[in-house]
């Protein structure tokens, strides 16, 4: 049996900001051991420090806030410095490292982890205002993680070259939690009042969103109306179609989700084919899949594979393809398309994902622990101690940030 070990996690993603795979299976991992999920710094005037909290889910966020204008050398060092502090205080000997960015080894690569893991979910060099410093960083994490994960098929074939242990897990489904869209009775406040039929799509509304798409269906079809659940990121709301059968109903907590899916005749993902969504595979498919929905989606080749091959989506990339298939699924047998999709559906969820996920975790923890002799920060160069420890002190004494840390625990 492997040793009693933490899982600190490196995310670019904010815990409370969307509901998605990180927080699906950090959240199992937090059924079985501590859990720290590092965001990236958050800017403010006041003195360095990282605030930390509980979830309900049983993860601690941690979320560093510095002074803005620190170089990108400064940030790294006081982060170090910070997580070092946050280590001790935490007695975080026996930890694995899982990264969801490899913009974090800037101020991680000195720790020493009992298991490196990259959980590469999406391109993230292809989103719009990606680090220069991005694809380098990628490559250096690949030469130290033990594992690499990836979140769809499109991305398995891009990495598996890469590295020596790359393993497919695509996104999976919390399929009890969305069926609750097949049986769910009276719709929220804010979409009781739109007519059908609905055409409903959920998630971040970013540069990843065929805008122009979206406003062409609204302008074809008047009498539709869509309805767009989700916050919008990286773009200029300006910049988004606005028409009368448009509606924009913001940011739903992932509880609320079922609720809104069900007051839906048609569950559509009209993404851009873009550099962005190149190597995308969206969890939505499923989601969708489970609570009952017809979906329409454009040709996204995790998308594409398995699911439109299989005839329980259908594929559309223009305008007129898009009403025709919209009209197909609002005219189509519900109940033929249901049994298809329970049966595909059966065999996937986030508990299972998870369970496979820990097994290669433990494999590498076995291995290592008999014959290693690190332990975490206790185990760390006095040269890299005091270069943190000298940076911290420069910075207070110029009056930057220093380095206590609030909101413990």
């Amino acid at each position: 049996m492997a040793p009693a070990f933490d899982l600190v996690c490196l995310s670019h993603l904010r815990w409370d900001f969307v509901f998605q795979r990180p927080q699906h299976l950090l959240t199992r991992c937090a059924r079985e051991r501590r859990v720290f999920f590092i965001e990236e710094p958050e800017t403010d005037p006041g003195p360095a420090r990282l605030v930390v909290g509980t979830r309900p889910e049983g993860v601690t966020v941690v979320t560093p806030h510095l002074r803005p204008g620190l170089d990108a050398e400064a940030t790294a060092l006081l982060l170090r410095a910070l997580l070092d502090d946050f280590f001790r205080e935490q007695h975080i000997a026996r930890y694995a490292l899982w990264y969801y960015t490899p913009m974090a080894l800037g101020f991680t690569r000195h720790l020493a982890p009992l298991a490196t893991i990259y959980d590469c979910m999406d391109e993230l060099s292809a989103f719009r205002g990606a680090p220069p410093a991005l694809r380098e960083l990628e490559r250096d994490l690949f030469s130290r993680a033990d594992l690499v994960f990836t979140g769809g098929q499109s991305l398995f074939e891009a990495k598996h070259g890469r590295h020596h242990s790359v393993h497919l897990f695509p996104s999976s489904v919390d399929t009890a939690h969305f069926a609750q869209a097949r049986t769910h009775a009276g719709d929220p406040p804010d979409q009781a009042p739109i007519p059908g039929p609905r055409l409903g799509f959920f998630g971040v509304i970013d540069e990843r969103l065929d805008i122009e798409l979206v406003d062409g269906i609204a302008a074809a079809r008047p009498d539709w109306q869509l309805v767009m659940v989700g916050p919008v990121v990286k773009i200029d709301p300006a910049d988004l179609p606005r028409r009368p059968n448009i509606h924009y109903l913001g940011s739903k907590q992932y509880t609320e989700l079922p609720a809104y899916l069900s007051g839906w005749d048609v569950a559509l993902m009209p993404f851009a084919r873009n550099e962005a969504t190149r190597f995308i595979s969206p969890t939505k498919t499923p989601e969708y899949l489970a609570a009952g929905k017809p979906v329409v989606s454009t040709s996204i080749r995790d998308v594409v594979r398995p699911y439109g091959e299989r005839g329980l989506v259908r594929i559309a990339d223009t305008v007129a393809e898009t009403v025709a298939a919209v009209e197909a699924s609002l005219a189509e047998d519900a109940n033929a398309r249901l049994v298809e999709c329970d049966g595909f559906l059966s065999s996937m969820s986030w508990d299972r994902t998870w369970r496979r996920m820990h097994s290669l975790i433990q494999d590498v923890v076995e291995q290592r622990v008999p014959s290693s002799t690190v332990t975490g920060l206790a185990n760390r160069t006095a040269p890299l101690e005091r270069e943190a420890t000298s940076l911290t002190a420069s910075i207070s004494a110029g009056e930057e940030p220093d380095s206590t840390i609030a909101g413990r625990l």
